[in-house]
């Protein structure tokens, strides 16, 4: 067979006839669809559901709040399997919050339904403050109760793996253990259900991680959760 050379040589090789038969074409490997969230996915008739049971102070509700998240999985049973949120509702006998709880959910699950990264949510959530002022559960202070609901969202998402687990490291977790074990052996009075009992009653609010767990150690504020210092 003859073939027509347009373009300018630069290089050759010669190749035996052996070596063509000797080294058939491989296959040529079917490309995988994977599929990915978008608005148009239509509503799958069963879901994964997790219900979480947010119990706030009296004088914020006199009734818990239960937040369910609705997952959907995608690539089920491929290497490409995820598990995405796909609608949130969040349900409660009492009916003081009723409308902006309805708004919010809707439009949570409208961001979760468009696909792509909606990891935002947590930090647009935790970031709204109640000009009432907050309040302190299980040892955490909360600005708001909309940032109580960030805060389940943020464990939610952790758990399907769409936010990473935020870890101290070696170096800096060995710091604070020690920082910890000198504090030990001084007692102080106990306000183990304000603290939540890991740490110290004397201890501080941490303006990054919101727990009461900073204490002043050599001249330096440090918190013995996140790890955040600030000295001088």
């Amino acid at each position: 067979m003859v073939k027509k050379i347009d373009g300018k040589i630069v290089a050759f090789k010669v190749k035996s006839q052996e070596q063509e038969t000797a080294q058939p074409a491989a296959p040529a490997t079917p490309e995988v669809e994977v599929q990915h969230m978008h608005e148009d996915m239509p509503r799958p008739e069963k879901l994964l559901g997790t219900t979480y049971k947010l119990k706030t102070p009296e004088h914020i509700s006199e009734h818990s709040l239960f937040i369910t998240i609705n997952d959907v999985v995608l690539n089920e049973g491929t290497e490409h399997e995820t598990r995405r949120p796909f609608e949130v509702f969040i349900n409660s006998k009492s009916l003081e919050h009723y409308q902006w709880i309805v708004a919010l959910t809707r439009i949570m699950s409208a961001v979760f339904r468009k696909g792509g990264d909606c990891t935002f949510l947590v930090e647009e959530l935790r970031s709204v403050f109640d000009p009432r002022g907050g309040y302190w559960n299980k040892g955490k202070y909360v600005p708001s109760l909309i940032a109580e609901i960030g805060n389940v969202i943020e464990q939610h998402l952790t758990e399907i793996g769409m936010l990473g687990k935020p870890e101290v490291d070696a170096h800096q977790q060995a710091f604070l253990e020690a920082k910890k074990a000198e504090l030990a052996g001084k007692p102080e009075p106990a306000a183990e259900e304000e603290t939540g009992g890991n740490f110290p009653p004397s201890a501080t609010l941490c303006y990054k991680c919101h727990n009461k767990s900073v204490i002043v150690k050599d001249g330096c504020q440090t918190c013995l959760n996140c790890g955040d210092s600030k000295c001088g």
